[in-house]
């Protein structure tokens, strides 16, 4: 019996990097890797498109119930973004914001270094914001400009809040509200 107890002791003084947040940012980034590996990178999106848009529903759910609000304003919208982000340990900032769009950027990704090379984990943030940003301001077109997970050096995420055919040309995902 003093052996295992010795045994446990000293696993546990042991000086590792698990930790409960370490451990889930790992889950999600061997996921999303799985699904890109097995069904590539686009199918892998779509997969995450539907788990960011419900965590979106949620998220906003959660604003509009501590905020007491059934609707959020354009300039409301760019503030619970960039709070939602510093919650989940990320440093977004807003670099513009006006009636067409608002453009964020982002220094330190929520999903830290697991990030890189799984450009499927961004798809839950557009769909985070396309979700929050559609359902308070009827419509938003999300695109990922530039991101961390791609090798750039900050994010760039610009929401476009109006429809425009000149869009179509670029990257993004629409967002409708329900």
């Amino acid at each position: 019996m003093t052996q295992i107890y010795s045994l446990d002791n000293q696993i546990q003084s042991l000086d590792l990097p698990i930790e409960r947040d370490q451990f889930l940012r790992t889950i999600i980034r061997e996921l999303a890797g799985t699904l890109q590996d097995v069904v590539g990178v686009e199918e892998a999106a779509g997969f995450l498109n539907v788990v960011g848009y419900r965590t979106g529903q949620h998220v906003n759910h959660l604003y509009h119930n501590a905020l007491q609000l059934s609707n959020l304003s354009r300039e409301q919208v760019s503030a619970v973004l960039v709070d939602w982000k510093r919650r989940i340990q990320g440093d977004f900032y807003v670099i513009e914001e006006t009636d067409e769009k608002i453009v964020l950027g982002n220094r330190k990704c929520p999903f830290a270094e697991q990030v890189e090379g799984r450009e499927a984990m961004c798809v839950m943030t557009s769909n985070i914001f396309g979700a929050i940003a559609a359902d308070n301001l009827g419509y938003a077109r999300v695109e990922l400009q530039d991101t961390i997970a791609r090798g750039a050096k900050e994010c760039t995420i610009v929401i476009h809040l109006q429809p425009n055919e000149a869009l179509e040309e670029f990257a993004g995902q629409e967002y409708f509200k329900a």
